[in-house]
């Protein structure tokens, strides 16, 4: 039998916009403990979006967020031998934990010349219902959609 599932640390929110999903954003852009860049990139990239739309920064990135949020996922299921992937429902923390990371992945392997740049150009994709990360959510989508044949081995 497992043991107890390992307790929630709460997040200290971010200083700007006093949010915690800033600060789980800025802990997924973070590498080795650098969160002071992690903050300017991130700060840095709200304001060149804010720059590019027009509207401001931090209402924008909420819409990309939502946009590239999954609402279905396939799973792997093991069933008499064969492996089926069986559609689910994706739980609220980990819908909004798949969107950070996708939109971090996409932007880092945009082109552009800082960190800051990419993340803004793949926010504005995203916040329109383009770009690399909302294509990821829009395969995740038809891939569940293409195994709803399944769907009723779910658990």
């Amino acid at each position: 039998m497992r043991k107890a599932q390992a307790k929630k640390l709460p997040l200290a929110p971010d200083p700007r916009f006093n949010d915690v999903q800033v600060t789980r954003f800025v802990n997924n852009i973070m590498w080795q403990g650098k969160k002071s860049i992690a903050l300017t990139i991130f700060y840095d990239a709200l304001e060149k979006v804010a720059k590019i739309t027009g509207e401001d920064g931090y209402e924008v990135w909420k819409k990309a967020l939502s946009n590239v949020s999954p609402a279905v996922e396939v799973r792997s299921r093991r069933i008499g031998g064969a492996t089926f992937q069986i559609p689910t429902e994706v739980r609220p923390d980990r819908r909004t934990s798949l969107s950070m990371k996708w939109l971090i992945r996409y932007s880092r392997e945009r082109n552009g010349r800082s960190m800051a740049d990419k993340l803004a150009n793949e926010i504005v994709a995203a916040s329109k219902g383009e770009g690399a990360a909302f294509k990821k959510k829009e395969d995740v989508h038809r891939m569940a959609e293409a195994n709803k044949a399944f769907s009723h081995f779910r658990v």
